[in-house]
């Protein structure tokens, strides 16, 4: 009888040394090296879904102020002019044809901007605010806008765009209104104009993190010894 079993071992085997001795006599080869680059589209998705949070969370805190500034604030059909103190507050009213027309750098340093001045005059509530469960809502609404800030500033980073000069600024200090009306008036437009940004930014930021994929796998030739 024929040993099929040691035919077939000795057979493996030469194989084996017939390869080991090829790869060893092969000449150098340049190294493949796959690096894979997350940060803009994961930086760009994070942002876009803290702006959506922020848009929910936002439509509680305001209904809770309005409702502690009392009548006609908090009358759903009320809609008064904007006064001239109120231009303090980053205004959201850009045509939008006008804003679309900007550059992908222009408008993050515009969303960058107007959050930080808002981030700002929202703090400003927090002191006077009537109840512990009002103060308690801004200052978890200033946390996560604080948040937004850092994440629009990582996603300017990420595409290679510098922030803004002078970074967040505090607003220019002016005197409290002496009549309550027009202080609750500032107020008023500070969440209206508030709401308009974060409604435009999400709508920015989902345009956005469709030109930009989410991972972007990168292949690099290392030579080695030439």
């Amino acid at each position: 009888m024929l040993n099929v079993a040691g035919d077939l071992s000795g057979d493996s085997w030469g194989i084996f040394t017939f390869l080991c001795a090829a790869l060893c006599n092969l000449p150098a080869l340049p190294a493949l090296n796959c690096t894979e680059e997350l940060g803009a589209g994961q930086s760009i998705q994070k942002t876009y879904d803290l702006t959506r949070y922020l848009e929910h969370q936002l439509r509680t805190l305001a209904g809770t102020y309005l409702n502690y500034l009392g009548p006609p604030f908090n009358e759903p059909d009320f809609n008064p002019p904007r006064l001239a103190r109120a231009e303090r507050v980053p205004s959201a009213t850009v045509d939008l044809d006008l804003w679309r027309g900007l550059t992908d750098n222009a408008r993050l340093a515009a969303n960058y901007r107007a959050y930080s001045r808002l981030l700002c005059y929202l703090r400003a509530l927090e002191g006077p605010a009537g109840t512990a469960e009002l103060r308690h809502r801004l200052g978890h609404f200033c946390s996560s806008l604080q948040g937004l800030v850092l994440s629009i500033a990582g996603v300017m980073s990420s595409l290679g765009y510098p922030l803004p000069v002078g970074g967040p600024s505090a607003p220019p200090g002016t005197p409290v209104p002496s009549n309550d009306f027009l202080k609750k008036m500032e107020d008023f437009w500070l969440l209206k104009e508030l709401q308009t940004w974060l409604w435009r930014s999400a709508k920015d930021f989902n345009r956005l993190k469709k030109k930009v994929p989410p991972a972007v796998v990168t292949l690099r030739l290392e030579a080695r010894g030439f």
